[in-house]
């Protein structure tokens, strides 16, 4: 898996994430708790250490 430099302290992460969002935070169908655990393990196996777990909060 290629690295990238995350800002400058030095951190690496991997150059392809998985986005988590919609992992608990979505409308429904929800998606199937015991799938996200088995998709996020096995994006760790294949390498990867960017996970974006960020929630954006629309305002209306």
């Amino acid at each position: 898996m290629q690295k990238r430099k995350l800002g400058t302290n030095g951190l690496e992460v991997s150059a392809l994430g998985l986005g988590c969002m919609g992992m608990n935070f979505s409308f429904p169908p929800y998606p199937d708790r015991k799938e996200m655990i088995s998709l996020i393990r096995s994006a760790v196996e294949k390498g990867v250490t960017f996970f974006d777990t960020s929630l954006q909060r629309v305002h209306s």
